[in-house]
């Protein structure tokens, strides 16, 4: 338990001592303005549709930061990955009792939350379980997170098949007068 500091002492000091206890009571000041200040770093999951599917990140006073949202891979057979989304949702009331997130949160917040330890442990711990949550049979393969925009790869999708594509809009232009001309297909 803390003792109870005399402020007369500061009165009654002379010369080394009176500097000593000046610099001893700014330092004790400064570090109570920090630590109320300062960033919290909090990082728990926060589920989006199913359970391990994104991730907060209080990275800013006020309950402010990321929620990631956590995505995998399971395109090669067998294989679970993490497919990244570098898009961040803005979190926020992190540090609040119903933390959540709408908007977009810049990349470079993205980028700036990944260079933690702690998220990138939590991020595999979640992600992992996510796998097996999707794809129970299959191996988990971590994969590092992109940490500069560079490293992005555009998530690639399937290529449309041919019976998938529209019709063309001259021909259904032509299908539709010939129909209200009495002509049929």
């Amino acid at each position: 338990m803390a003792k109870a500091v005399d402020v007369h002492a500061l009165d009654h000091a002379t010369g080394p001592c009176r500097n000593l206890l000046l610099i001893a009571f700014v330092a004790m000041l400064t570090g109570c303005l920090r630590s109320g200040s300062s960033r919290s770093w909090a990082v728990y999951p926060l589920q989006r549709q199913v359970p391990h599917d994104g991730l907060a990140v209080v990275s800013q006073p006020d309950g402010y930061g990321v929620h990631i949202f956590l995505e995998t891979d399971t395109s090669s057979p067998g294989i679970c990955t993490p497919l990244w989304l570098p898009d961040p949702a803005r979190l926020f009331n992190g540090n609040g009792t119903k933390p959540f997130s709408s908007g977009l949160a810049s990349r470079e917040e993205f980028f700036a939350v990944l260079a933690s330890n702690k998220v990138r442990t939590a991020l595999k711990q979640e992600l992992e379980a996510l796998c097996r949550y999707r794809a129970p049979t299959s191996r988990w393969h971590w994969q590092e997170p992109p940490r500069v925009a560079a490293e992005v790869k555009p998530v690639q999708l399937p290529a449309l098949e041919e019976d998938d594509m529209l019709t063309d809009p001259m021909e259904e232009m032509e299908r539709q007068e010939a129909l209200l001309n009495g002509h049929s297909f």
